[in-house]
């Protein structure tokens, strides 16, 4: 693999990206027309509009429908990955994987969730910064680079899944686990401004908290689940304080915390509630180990709920992503990737970490070397990602294909 940068060949590719980038935003556009509100998860259609618009280039998107039985039971509807490969020549196999699923758009909208609509140099819609952007940042990079037609080495993959925010498990990890795709190097979508190396890792559980429903008129009758729930929350919020004297050597990730985000139970206004369910989320800094971390989350709760005579607890593991742990074996793809941007954007790129979890994490699994590049602000919260109004501002799509064409470039030339 060669990272010997040529200055008259990656003109070339700026140039091209230039002249062909109203086409690259028509394509964006179309990307987010198409909804991926995850759940429900009905996301073929989308692959397959994706297909078609990328056979217009002259790309073959090979479709891989995920069986309907293990679609329904990760409780989506459908879900279609695609994977378009050229071959240049021997050589390593880079894969650029970018996830077309995301949340519901929820309320609070200026701009039509799905309707491309550009403004102020903005493109505005549900999943245009995360990651439908790069689902044309990718497309167009590697188009450059084929219009470049100069010897390379190696074969460019496009990896365009539908299972991020459910844990990619039906994505990459399908598409790895079925033997269709194995690359030496990966970068997944990310954001313009750092080239993302690592990321923290993330434990959600399921509580269950059983006591026993009564009359609100005679309370000493039953066994209150909500005040068995409140005396586990208190102390897995006390654990969250502890956690902020634990710092993660990774730059970008500061320390774990845990997150409870979803709660139910309870019959009505007058019953002393028999039943109370509440989802947590922990996240995971590199350095922890994820067993670790459950058996010591399990324990709190059992304890706490041990203390409560008749409280009986259920926990149920939804979720267990590893942490995104840099290695040596990035370095050329992390470079090539850092010195393009660095040269692009006019200012300093750092390697960082990230802490989000992503389904990055399932390639890294397989062997591969992965980052995080891609089109789109400083930080998640610029971008509205996962709220109302979500953009992406074109000049940073523009520059971030040239970025991914030139490291491309420099990682294959022969």
């Amino acid at each position: 693999m060669s990272t010997t940068r040529h200055p008259a060949l990656h003109a070339r590719l700026d140039t091209w990206v230039n002249d062909h980038f109203a086409e690259e935003t028509q394509f964006l556009q179309e990307m987010v027309r198409v909804p991926t509100d995850t759940p429900p998860g009905n996301n073929a259609p989308h692959a397959e509009r994706t297909a078609a618009l990328l056979a217009e280039f002259g790309l073959h998107a090979a479709t891989h429908p995920v069986p309907e039985a293990e679609v329904r039971a990760a409780g989506l509807e459908s879900i279609s990955n695609l994977i378009v490969r050229r071959r240049f020549g021997d050589g390593p196999t880079i894969a650029l994987n970018a996830h077309g699923d995301v949340v519901p758009p929820g309320e609070g909208w200026t701009h039509p969730p799905y309707g491309g609509v550009i403004e102020d140099g903005k493109l505005y819609g549900r999943a245009a910064a995360v990651s439908k952007c790069d689902f044309a940042t990718f497309t167009f990079a590697l188009r450059a680079l084929e219009a470049l037609d100069v010897p390379l080495a190696g074969t460019v993959e496009l990896h365009f899944t539908y299972d991020e925010e459910f844990g990619g498990e039906l994505g990459p990890g399908w598409l790895l686990s079925q033997d269709l795709t194995k690359p030496d190097y990966v970068v997944s979508a990310g954001f313009s401004y750092q080239v993302v190396t690592a990321h923290n890792g993330c434990l959600q559980l399921e509580v269950t908290v059983h006591g026993k429903m009564s009359h609100a008129a005679i309370p000493h009758t039953g066994i209150d689940a909500l005040q068995g729930a409140t005396a586990i929350l208190n102390a897995l919020y006390a654990e969250n304080i502890r956690y902020q004297g634990i710092s993660s050597g990774v730059s970008g990730i500061n320390h774990p915390y845990l997150n409870v985000g979803l709660i139910s139970g309870g019959t009505n206004t007058n019953v002393v509630p028999g039943r109370v369910t509440f989802k947590l989320d922990r996240r995971m800094i590199p350095e922890e180990n994820p067993a670790q971390v459950e058996a010591t989350l399990r324990d709190i709760i059992d304890k706490t709920a041990a203390a409560v005579p008749g409280l009986r607890v259920e926990v149920r593991r939804i979720l267990l992503a590893h942490a995104l742990t840099p290695t040596p074996a990035i370095a050329p793809l992390a470079a090539a990737l850092q010195n393009n941007a660095e040269e692009v954007f006019g200012e300093a790129i750092p390697q960082i970490g990230s802490p989000l979890y992503t389904d990055a994490r399932l390639y890294a699994k397989a062997g591969a070397a992965v980052v995080l590049y891609g089109a789109g602000p400083r930080t998640v919260l610029e971008s509205n990602a996962k709220r109302a109004d979500e953009n992406v501002l074109l000049e940073d799509v523009r520059r971030a294909t040239q970025v991914i064409a030139r490291a491309l470039f420099d990682l294959l030339a022969k």
